[in-house]
């Protein structure tokens, strides 16, 4: 068990409310356990478990993890403690209680990428999110949420952004709804707290009217504004109860030994105390693509060769980049270096919209070899993916391939009916040839094997709208061995020597996997967005940025940067509390790379 400093003792000994703050690796997330093993010991009756709840299950692995190793812990006071997500803990309270509200008996999930195809009729009916005046956006707002409500009320399907709003509703509409949950679990801790939107708020304003709360919180680490996050939502937790906050700011346990945190709070001062940070390195390359993803190339295997040599077991190395583009520009170049270097075997942490979208398309692929297939539901889901992929913010392209998709198979459908051709340039013949093709396929009943033969025979097929899906679909990783995908699909080939159920099979798989909290922290390679990378902690990151493109000696445009086209005007809260997450993520080391002839913006001290 680990040596406690004093105020990490003041958490222990905290009695009803509390509020712990602290920086990246402060010791938050060991000092919570400690709490709840405490409660666990001294304070529960027969039945009653603590509750841990986080926003995302990267955070639960992260808990769990914490759990496993803290050995202070008997196993028995472990199994009492119960780590879990925000929406996991909601829709289970809206399963068993929705119908008070007025929702059918039989619910079901609406995911995000099935409610982005929902709502992208709405959509297509306004210009891009940028170009919208605050009346049309209002608008918009309304009519979305107004057809969330229908999809639930009407058809049963309840999508993630309702979940925090109908659990206020029946926590506040009902006190014996709040005394069962306090009674099952009388302390539920916070974790981080500062995130916690207007909807989430009004459910833990209910739930600490009966249970005691312990919030964990890092003020600086507030990079969800756009998600509703309000700056003053722990002053709200201080004056609803009346708490006084342990802080454990100047504390460091992850990156011990190294100035990694001291120069990520450097950053968000915006002035830098030292001329070198130990565990710190800025790389500099030239702004040009082939030298930019040369040095990226180099820097990881570097790293990676670093982690290998000093031993560490399921080490990792997170590539953090500003932008959905750089990340998937990351990846690809990753699987095919310039200039002979050797490939980096990695994971790619992208938006999950298209890719779920694609799986669903190779999912039928499968379903159809054997037997036999219906032309409309295999448009369907080719349609819905173009629908879906650019989730909250589809593009206007997309919305209008997927018409064109709808279109050309109406046309197609109306021809045959007359006994006419169909035209040899219809954008429906090239989907309906490959989908045929399934038919004859030689598949062996080995799911990944077989996955990877439809995946192959879309990318093949001499059809770019499944040329583009194949790819896309190369990010999901649930057909890894040994899990409940794989194994289901499996069952599914030995019961009927076919895939028949595959469609249904991998749409339930993503949600169980979306509320799973048995996932292992990232290990190996990780490349991920910077947003993505919040609550994790690898051994050592990269962060990498864009550079600027020139013409005529002048910069033109300058993409993919930490700060807004690398202007000092544009550099905000955001943009510093983004970019130290990110640098404090590691706990060996953290390198920076950045162009020489246009170096951050954030890295230039402030004059």
């Amino acid at each position: 068990m680990i040596e406690l400093t004093k105020r990490q003792q003041d958490v222990l000994a905290i009695d009803g409310h509390g509020l712990v703050k602290g920086g990246p690796g402060s010791g938050k997330t060991t000092v919570s356990i400690l709490k709840a093993g405490t409660v666990v010991r001294e304070q529960l009756s027969p039945g009653q478990r603590v509750l841990f709840l986080s926003f995302a299950r990267a955070t639960v692995s992260r808990v769990l993890e914490a759990m496993d190793e803290e050995s202070g812990l008997h196993r028995d006071v472990k199994r009492l403690i119960e780590v879990d997500t925000y929406h996991a803990f909601f829709w289970r309270l809206i399963k068993t209680h929705g119908y008070l509200l007025g929702l059918p008996r039989r619910l079901k999930i609406l995911t995000p990428h099935n409610e982005a195809v929902a709502l992208s009729q709405i959509r297509n009916g306004y210009r891009a999110q940028g170009k919208l005046s605050a009346a049309e956006r209002d608008e918009k707002i309304n009519r979305e949420e107004a057809e969330r409500l229908r999809l639930a009320m009407e058809e049963a399907q309840v999508c993630f952004d309702l979940f925090a709003d109908l659990v206020g509703q029946l926590l506040h509409g009902s006190n014996k709804i709040k005394k069962l949950i306090a009674n099952a679990y009388p302390t539920i801790i916070l974790d981080e707290f500062q995130d916690t939107a207007a909807d989430q708020w009004h459910v833990i304003q209910a739930l600490g009217g009966a249970s005691d709360l312990l919030a964990l919180a890092d003020p600086e680490q507030r990079i969800f504004d756009f998600i509703g996050a309000d700056p003053e939502r722990l002053n709200h937790f201080i004056q609803e109860f009346d708490v006084v906050p342990i802080d454990l700011s100047d504390e460091n346990h992850r990156s011990k030994g190294t100035d990694i945190v001291h120069f990520g709070n450097d950053i968000l001062k915006g002035r830098y105390s030292k001329d070198r940070y130990e565990g710190i390195d800025c790389v500099l390359f030239e702004s040009n693509t082939n030298q930019a993803i040369s040095k990226v190339v180099t820097e990881t295997l570097q790293a990676r060769k670093r982690l290998i040599d000093s031993g560490p077991k399921d080490w990792s190395l997170a590539i953090l980049v500003p932008t959905k583009r750089m990340t998937r520009l990351v990846s690809d170049v990753f699987r095919e270096p310039l200039g002979g270097l050797p490939k980096i075997q990695h994971y790619a942490v992208v938006d999950m919209e298209a890719a779920i979208l694609a799986a669903e398309v190779i999912a039928y692929g499968l379903q159809s070899h054997g037997g036999t297939f219906n032309p409309a539901e295999f448009v369907a889901l080719v349609a819905s993916y173009f629908r879906g992929k650019g989730g909250d913010s589809p593009s206007r392209t997309s919305l209008q391939e997927a018409s064109r998709i709808f279109a050309a198979h109406d046309v197609a459908v109306s021809r045959r009916a007359e006994g006419k051709d169909v035209p040899n340039r219809s954008v429906f013949l090239p989907i309906e040839r490959a989908i045929h093709g399934c038919l004859t396929l030689a598949l062996t009943g080995d799911p990944g094997a077989d996955w990877l033969t439809i995946r192959r025979h879309f990318a093949d097929a001499g059809c770019k709208r499944l040329a583009e899906i194949a790819s896309e679909v190369r990010n999901i990783r649930l057909l890894e061995r040994g899990t409940q995908l794989r194994e289901a699909l499996s069952q599914n080939w030995r019961d009927t020597g076919r895939y028949t159920e595959a469609l249904e099979i991998v749409r339930q798989a993503f949600i169980r996997d979306h509320f799973a909290t048995n996932t292992k922290p990232e290990s190996g390679v990780v490349v991920m967005n910077m947003h993505k990378a919040k609550g994790k902690q690898f051994d050592e990151v990269i962060v990498f940025e864009g550079w600027p493109k020139r013409a005529k000696g002048k910069i033109v445009a300058n993409p993919d940067r930490i700060v807004r086209g690398n202007m000092r005007e544009n550099i905000d809260d955001q943009a510093r509390q983004n970019f130290r997450v990110s640098v404090t993520r590691a706990k060996r080391r953290t390198t920076i790379l950045t162009p020489r002839a246009d170096p951050c913006a954030l890295l230039v001290p402030e004059t």
